[in-house]
């Protein structure tokens, strides 16, 4: 009999779980246990939060990332979004252990954060989702330990340094 592989979350589902925890709590209060986020293709994830921490003017979460059976080396890296309110719109940076894109050729210009178009259009609306009216968000995603590990993934060839990129087209891990 086969064993059914586990499925896991991809950075870019665990980066856009954070933010919409974060968002929560900085704007709502709320600290929550866990927040469902909705995948590109219309799947309901429950993803646990780790950590919640709340200060003046600022809100920080931070979801363990679940690679299932996969062996990815962001296994069990935490990541973190940080919320700040802003006057308008969504604002989304790359923080600590976060690479950033050095050379043309990739989905992300040269100079930004290596955050991918599809997670980032899931963080902008998860976050978006809990915004009150007229406010604005100024979103930092970061991964303490990303540095480290980025060295052992094909970033540092693709010429993003510094960290791990936030991707992941489906937000599902699955065993290759």
């Amino acid at each position: 009999m086969l064993k059914r592989l586990r499925e896991g979350y991809t950075t870019g589902m665990c980066a856009a779980a954070a933010a919409k925890a974060a968002a929560l709590l900085l704007f709502r209060g709320e600290a929550p246990a866990a927040v469902t986020v909705v995948t590109p293709a219309g799947r309901e994830l429950r993803l646990p939060v780790a950590v919640a921490v709340r200060g003046e003017g600022w809100a920080r979460c931070g979801v363990v990332k679940d690679a299932g059976d996969d062996p990815d080396v962001t296994d069990g890296l935490t990541i973190f979004a940080e919320v700040r309110p802003a006057p308008a719109g969504i604002v989304l940076r790359g923080g600590e252990g976060v690479g950033v894109v050095t050379r043309p050729g990739l989905p992300v210009p040269v100079g930004e954060p290596a955050i991918n178009p599809v997670p980032r259009q899931v963080i902008l609306r998860e976050v978006a989702a809990v915004l009150p009216p007229g406010r604005g968000a100024e979103v930092t995603i970061s991964v303490p330990g990303g540095a480290e590990v980025a060295e052992r993934t094909f970033n540092p060839r693709l010429g993003i340094v510094g960290g791990i990129s936030i991707m992941g087209t489906t937000g599902i891990v699955k065993q290759m």
